[in-house]
C-alpha cells in the first residue's frame, strides 16, 4: 500500500470579522490614544468568522483527490493551510514530499517585463533553477502559443495571452506534490481542454494532487476520490461518482427565480446582482412557456452599485448538470462594458438567439468585473433553467456538447 504524503488533523482557520485588529506596538498605542483618548478603554469587537473547522485528510502517494464545494467553503483556505501559505488557528499538517501551487495563476508577473522575461521571473518565484525553466521555456511558449509574442510587454498582451502564458509556466513544475486551484478554468473552450490535458499526463506521472474546480467534467476525469466542504467542514469524502452526484443533487433543489438576495455573493462588494429573468423566446420573438433547443433566449439581469467603478466585464455563464460550462456570454464580447457610480442601477439584457442546449436542467451564474484584475460579484448559481423537448426540437438535431458561444445581442441601461 502507497504512504501517506499529506495528513491534516483538525485544521481549522478563524478571522476577525469586521473591524481591523490593532497593532500591539507601543507606538501604535500610543498614537490611537492621542488621537481618540477613550479608545483605550473600549473592548475591541471580536466577530470570529471560521473559515475552516475540525477538517482531518490523509492523501497517500499517487492519488489525486478533488475538493469541491460552493463557493466560501473553505477549499482555498485548505489549500493555503498545506501549502504553508497561511497558518492554521487550530490543528496541524505533515507534508512529505516536494510541493507546487498553482493557486494564483499570474502570481510575480511584471506588466512591464516582456513575456520571455516574465516567463523566468515567475519561474523563480514558484520554485524553478535557472537551469531548469531554460531547459523548459521552448516548450512553455509552445504551450501558451505565444512564440510570435514572446519579447512583447506582458503590458500589451490580452487578458487570455496572459493567462495562458502564466498557466503555461506553472503547468511545467515538477513538484512531487501538486496543488490545484481553479486553474482548469482560465482562457477559452480550447485551451481548457489543452490545460485538462496537462493535468492528466501529470496524474498519469504518479504525482500526488489535490484538485479543487468547480468543473465536474475535470473532477471526474482525473480524481480517484472527492472530499465535499461546506460552510468550513467536511460534509462527504468518498468515490468521485459519488460525491459529485450528491454534490448536484443538493444544487438541483435549489429553488429558481428572480431575487438574488439569498444567494451567496463573492467579490469586493462594489456592486451587486439583485435580480434575473430568464424568458424563453420562440424564432419569431415570442413568448413561450418552455425553453427547448433551438429556441431563443432573453436574459435579463439587475446591479445596484455601492461604490463607483469603471470600465468592467458583465457575464452570464451557463453550466450543464456535470459543472461544464456550456455558454459563456459577456458583454466584452460586443465591446461593452459596465461603468458605475454610487446609487445608481445597471440592466443588461441579452438575447441569446439559437440556443443549442440538449433537453435537461442548466445552472445561470453570473460575474462583474475586470478579468483577473478584479472581481466586484460572483453568483455561482444566480438561478435554474430546465430545457425540454417539443415539436421544435427535432429541427434542431446538432446539439453542442461542449461550449457554445451563441449569436447573441446585448443592450445596458443605466438609471
Amino acid at each position: 500500500m502507497s504512504t501517506v504524503v499529506i495528513q491534516g488533523e483538525a485544521l481549522g482557520k478563524s478571522y476577525h470579522r469586521g473591524a481591523l485588529q490593532h497593532s500591539t506596538l507601543l507606538r501604535d498605542h500610543l498614537s490611537r490614544m492621542l488621537k481618540s483618548p477613550l479608545s483605550v478603554f473600549r473592548r475591541p469587537k471580536d466577530d470570529i468568522f471560521w473559515a475552516l473547522k475540525d477538517v482531518s485528510l490523509e492523501v497517500r502517494e499517487g492519488e489525486v483527490l478533488g475538493l469541491i464545494g460552493r463557493n466560501g467553503s473553505g477549499k482555498t483556505t485548505l489549500l493555503k493551510i498545506l501549502s504553508r501559505i497561511t497558518k492554521p488557528t487550530t490543528g496541524w499538517a505533515e507534508i512529505h514530499g516536494r510541493v507546487g501551487s498553482l493557486l494564483e495563476v499570474g502570481t510575480g508577473f511584471h506588466p512591464e517585463l516582456t513575456g520571455r522575461e516574465n516567463t523566468f521571473l515567475s519561474g523563480a518565484i514558484l520554485g524553478m533553477g535557472k537551469s531548469e525553466i531554460k531547459r523548459k521555456f521552448d516548450e512553455i511558449v509552445a504551450f501558451a502559443e505565444l512564440e510570435q509574442f514572446i519579447d512583447t510587454p506582458v503590458k500589451h498582451y490580452s487578458s487570455g495571452m496572459y493567462i495562458r502564458l502564466a498557466f503555461a509556466v506553472a503547468a511545467h513544475l515538477d513538484p512531487e506534490i501538486l496543488f490545484v486551484d481553479e486553474v482548469l478554468a482560465v482562457g477559452d473552450a480550447a485551451f481548457q481542454r489543452k490545460c485538462l490535458g496537462k493535468m492528466g499526463n501529470v496524474s498519469r506521472q504518479g504525482r500526488t494532487i489535490i484538485l479543487v474546480s468547480h468543473n465536474m467534467a475535470a473532477i471526474k476525469a482525473l480524481c480517484s476520490r472527492c472530499i465535499i466542504l461546506d460552510k468550513g467542514g467536511i460534509e462527504f469524502a468518498g468515490p468521485t461518482d459519488e460525491a459529485t452526484a450528491r454534490y448536484y443533487a443538493e444544487s438541483l433543489n435549489m429553488n429558481g427565480g428572480s431575487d438574488l438576495s439569498s444567494r451567496l455573493h463573492q467579490g469586493n462588494g462594489k456592486a451587486r446582482f439583485t435580480a434575473i429573468c430568464i424568458q424563453p423566446l420562440s424564432a419569431s420573438g415570442a413568448r413561450v412557456e418552455n425553453a427547448y433547443p433551438g429556441c431563443n433566449l432573453s436574459v435579463d439581469v439587475t446591479v445596484e452599485c455601492a461604490a463607483p467603478f469603471a470600465e468592467s466585464n458583465l457575464a452570464v455563464i451557463f453550466y450543464d448538470s456535470s459543472g461544464y460550462r456550456v455558454i459563456d456570454t459577456n458583454t466584452a464580447q460586443k465591446g461593452q462594458f459596465v461603468s458605475l457610480r454610487a446609487g445608481q442601477t445597471a440592466r443588461a439584457n441579452f438575447l441569446l438567439h439559437e440556443v443549442l442546449l440538449k433537453p435537461g436542467k442548466y445552472f445561470v451564474g453570473l460575474w462583474l468585473g475586470r478579468d483577473t484584475l478584479e472581481t466586484i460579484d460572483d453568483i455561482e448559481y444566480a438561478t435554474t433553467l430546465n430545457f425540454v423537448e417539443n415539436e421544435e426540437t427535432s429541427r434542431h438535431s446538432v446539439v453542442f456538447p461542449g461550449m457554445y458561444l451563441c449569436r447573441f445581442e446585448d443592450t445596458i441601461t443605466i438609471s
